[in-house]
């Protein structure tokens, strides 16, 4: 397998720092080091410039260091220097006149330490510059995505198979996590939601002891994670039971809504006409105020990345971007439903890269038939 270009990635961000009127940039973001030298530690700083990369480190990784970031210079702090102190001496030997740090990324305490330590050379103050550039994905991003979007529908298609009405939410849980290692995945990509009946009205509920048995209709919100940290979101609603009524219009209702928000996915597209073509669909069939999340997000080394998909996001859409589609409506202390899949924006629309069956009728379990 082919890793990412993480040189090419920083040259990127070398050319992007002139828009924030900086010449220098402490990466300090976790995600975003990882991004830029493929380095799978943490406790690590990246400091980047048009003169020098240095990675800053400790003693822990010296070895770690050198066979994932092979060439990288390398700045080992020594036993008992704090991070903020080693980090200053690279950016001083570097002498960069404007540098700038990661303000979404560093405490308050460090931004101070670094001050005092970089004085008298003021330090900037940046925001989202390394997210910029992760909004588009590469050719091995998607890759990557793709991949743990197979191993997440893989996995749920054996817990689907062997799911029992004595379950219990936490059951389903540990075997889903299991199930996503059994066909490849470093892990899941976050906790697995797994909500029967009334906890599935918790758009971001725990896995508790409620059975199968209890309710009709069981949410399940999962992803898997690769091994070079990629990862999918899905979520989708089985029917473990005799359905109400009004269970089947909701989840009509959320179905129209989200196909209705991905014939809207296209460069050019604002992310806020998008999630309004869903929340419009909910609106009018008189559950606006039983959707009270974003339309959907990006997705990458981290499972919530730009860009957003909400009503008040102005950011517009472009090709290598990939986005959940999850409308929701949630009936306290009943049921909710969520129908959710990952799109990538295409040059001239979109893809959606998860296969899981949507539709009511196909996701009737057979333990019922």
């Amino acid at each position: 397998m082919t890793g990412p270009d993480c040189s090419a990635r920083r040259k990127k961000l070398i050319r992007l720092l002139k828009t924030a009127d900086v010449d220098a940039l402490l990466v300090t973001g976790e995600t975003n080091v990882r991004y830029l030298t493929g380095f799978t530690g943490d406790s690590s700083w990246l400091y980047v410039s048009s003169g020098a990369t240095v990675l800053i480190s400790d003693a822990r990784y010296t070895t770690q260091i050198a066979q994932e970031c092979p060439g990288l210079d390398v700045h080992i702090r020594g036993v008992g220097q704090s991070m903020t102190a080693a980090a200053a001496g690279v950016m001083r030997s570097d002498g960069a006149d404007r540098p700038g740090v990661e303000g979404d990324h560093l405490s308050v305490s460090q931004h101070r330490a670094l001050e005092n330590q970089c004085s008298p050379t003021p330090l900037t103050v940046t925001r989202q510059l390394t997210e910029s550039l992760r909004v588009i994905k590469d050719r091995f991003e998607i890759g990557e995505i793709r991949r743990a979007i197979r191993q997440a529908e893989r996995a749920i298609g054996v817990i689907r198979a062997a799911m029992r009405p004595e379950q219990t939410e936490t059951e389903i849980r540990y075997a889903l996590e299991a199930s996503l290692r059994d066909f490849g995945a470093a892990g899941p990509a976050f906790e697995p939601i797994v909500g029967v009946g009334p906890t599935a009205a918790l758009p971001h509920a725990h896995a508790g002891v409620r059975r199968v048995s209890e309710s009709p209709l069981l949410l399940i919100d999962w992803g898997a994670a690769t091994c070079t940290g990629y990862r999918s979101d899905l979520s989708r609603v089985f029917v473990t039971g005799k359905a109400t009524q009004r269970m089947r219009r909701v989840w009509d209702t959320v179905l129209r809504a989200q196909k209705a928000a991905i014939d809207r996915i296209r460069p050019g597209a604002v992310c806020r006409d998008v999630d309004e073509a869903a929340r419009g669909i909910i609106r009018d069939a008189g559950y606006g105020k039983r959707f009270g999340h974003a339309l959907g997000h990006g997705i990458g080394l981290d499972i919530h990345e730009a860009v957003r998909l909400g009503p008040q996001s102005d950011e517009v859409l472009r090709p290598g971007m990939i986005v959940t589609v999850e409308p929701g409506i949630y009936v306290e202390n009943q049921f909710g439903i969520r129908i959710e899949d990952d799109v990538l924006v295409t040059r001239d629309g979109c893809q959606v890269l998860t296969s899981v069956p949507r539709e009511f009728d196909e996701a009737v379990l057979d333990f019922l038939a």
